[in-house]
């Protein structure tokens, strides 16, 4: 088979280098606006929970509570810019006068970006946003959800237990909603298995008055603590853009 034979096969191949190469670009770029929108947001809560609990929902107004509280106290609230209980998020932060920051993602259904936004970033990649999220958050509070909370949740757990985040208050909000999942975290993870040790329980705490998940907060940044994703151990800060000790140069 000569040049001509396999030219098509070749265009193919050309085509998916070529696509996953502006792949890359479009996440440097999320990466890049993300991290230029939010550095000066100041000290920040990220909010969680389901995309789809109505104004009526009790978990709804108890997140407008809540983000109003850290609002107050200084906080910019973050979420995933979508309804439900992001919109409360949002919503508490807006009302007072907070910042209300929401990191909305593009899917193909169910997230329209809710109105209490004032500042509004858009993503594409779900691992991207959730850079976003802890990366600016001095506490996370995960509220009723579904799998997109246990998600943001346990991503925060897991980085914390790795050392590679440093640990900052994560809470989870209403014992009624939550009591099954951390019955079976303690009795099933921990006891039966060991699996996990009481310090990674210790990790999150359980909450059910928005006046003491602010506190804790509030305790934190006052102690003056600082959060964020860490640094890698083999990296450190250099005068280069890249962050790491070249010595070929």
């Amino acid at each position: 088979m000569n040049d001509f034979e396999n030219y098509d096969e070749k265009i193919a191949r050309f085509g998916i280098a070529t696509e996953e190469t502006w792949r890359v670009f479009r996440i440097m770029a999320e990466f890049v606006e993300g991290f230029e929108e939010l550095a000066t947001i100041g000290p920040a809560v990220s909010i969680f929970g389901s995309a789809v609990a109505k104004r009526s929902d009790k978990y709804y107004k108890l997140t407008e509570k809540t983000a109003a509280i850290l609002a107050k106290a200084g906080f910019a609230i973050i979420s995933g810019g979508g309804g439900g209980i992001m919109e409360a998020a949002n919503k508490g932060a807006a009302k007072v006068g907070g910042k209300s920051i929401g990191l909305n993602i593009d899917l193909p259904h169910e997230q329209a970006p809710n109105s209490f936004q004032n500042l509004s970033l858009h993503f594409r990649y779900f691992f991207c946003r959730k850079v976003m999220f802890l990366k600016y958050a001095n506490g996370f509070i995960a509220m009723p959800g579904g799998f997109g909370t246990l998600d943001e949740f346990t991503e925060a757990l897991v980085l914390i237990q790795t050392f590679k985040q440093a640990q900052f208050p994560v809470i989870l909000m209403c014992s009624d909603y939550w009591k099954g999942f951390i019955k079976w975290i303690e009795d099933v993870m921990m006891k039966k298995n060991n699996f996990i040790n009481q310090k990674d329980r210790d990790v999150f705490t359980l909450c059910d008055d928005p006046h003491e998940a602010a506190q804790i907060i509030i305790d934190f940044r006052e102690s003056g603590l600082k959060s964020g994703i860490q640094e890698p151990g083999g990296l450190k800060k250099h005068n280069n853009h890249f962050g790491y000790n070249n010595t070929n140069t």
